[in-house]
Parts: C-alpha cells; sequence; structure tokens
C-alpha cells in the first residue's frame, strides 16, 4: 500500500513537471533562430534575432529603445531584414543618418500599436469590423488588418502596401510582436 503511494506521488510530480515544460516550451517562440522568452521585454528579445538586426539598428538610431522596453503594452508589427532590403536602394541608409531621425522615429512608431493585440484579438476585431479592423499607430497614422483565410492576417499602410504576418503572437512582458514581411509606410 505504502509502495503503491509512493509510486503514484512519482508519477504525480513526473505529470506536474512534463506540464510545466510543456507550459514553458510553447510560451517561448522562436524567431531568427533564436529563442524569445515572453518574461523579456520587446528590445531585449529582439537584439537575439538575425531576422531582425536592421530594425534593431534603426530602433537605435531613432532612440526608441528605453520606450520599447518601458511598460507598455506594445503591439509591434516587426519587419524582417528582407523587408528593408526590399525598400528602394539608399532608402535605410538615408533614414538612419541623424539628421532624418524624426522621419525614421515616425517609420518606426508606425509599426507599434498601443495594447497587446494577439493573433485572437485581430481577428476578432476583423470579424467585427465586416472583413476589416482600423488600427491606429503610436505614429498617429492609420493600419489596416484584414484576415486572408482562416489562419492569415495581413496589414495595409496608408500606401496601399500590404505585408503578410509570418510569425504570430510573440509574447513579451510588455506586449506581442508579429513578424512582417513589408515595412510599413505612412503616407508622406
Amino acid at each position: 500500500m505504502l509502495r503503491s503511494q509512493s509510486i503514484k506521488s512519482v508519477l504525480v510530480a513526473f505529470a506536474f513537471c512534463g506540464c510545466a515544460f510543456v507550459s514553458q516550451a510553447q510560451s517561448t517562440t522562436e524567431v531568427g533562430g533564436e529563442a524569445m522568452y515572453p518574461k523579456k521585454d520587446i528590445v531585449t528579445n529582439a537584439v537575439n534575432s538575425e531576422d531582425h538586426t536592421t530594425l534593431v539598428a534603426a530602433v537605435k538610431a531613432a532612440g526608441l529603445v528605453e520606450t520599447l522596453q518601458g511598460k507598455g503594452p506594445f503591439t509591434v508589427f516587426a519587419p524582417v531584414n528582407d523587408a528593408f532590403e526590399n525598400l528602394p536602394e539608399g532608402t535605410v541608409s538615408t533614414l538612419l543618418k541623424p539628421e532624418n531621425k524624426s522621419t525614421l522615429t515616425n517609420v518606426l512608431t508606425y509599426h507599434v500599436v498601443s495594447g497587446k493585440w494577439d493573433f485572437n484579438d485581430l481577428s476578432k476585431a476583423i470579424k467585427q469590423g465586416k472583413g476589416k479592423y482600423e488600427i491606429s499607430t503610436v505614429s498617429g497614422g492609420k493600419l489596416w488588418a484584414m484576415m486572408n483565410g482562416e489562419h492569415n492576417i495581413l496589414i495595409k499602410d496608408e500606401n496601399g502596401n500590404v505585408a503578410n504576418i509570418s510569425v504570430y503572437d510573440v509574447y513579451q512582458s510588455n506586449g506581442v510582436i508579429h513578424v512582417i514581411d513589408t515595412v510599413l509606410l505612412p503616407k508622406s
């Protein structure tokens, strides 16, 4: 009888540890070859992503590191390096110049939304908006979210450019990141 209770206790302990491990694994998402930890802030995670080195350099040049390490919550639509490479030649180097800091800040904060908008929140808002949801960005601009299939959201900017979200719901201590394939640009 005592041995039976001991075996049950061990099994319960293993089950608990297994659940804790699965829970941790589900909450950590890999982006750019690195784990993004939900207990770390947006910038602390982003600097480890090989897919976001251009974005991180731009955030540093714009002086937005401290802001994006703040309490938030923020939703960031984070363009990958390829998205920046697809801009017209010279755009990134021009934006990174100190004299263009305000323009760079405007472009970057156009990718940031107040609040924590994960896939479920966005898709629900899109459905309530009959297929489209208008989002106000931190820069004061507008983005539009639209469904493209059951589990694919597109983000359209003020110029009609459309970004696909390739990685959803990368939870952070101060918000959530969605990885996108296009740099979104506010109307000039």
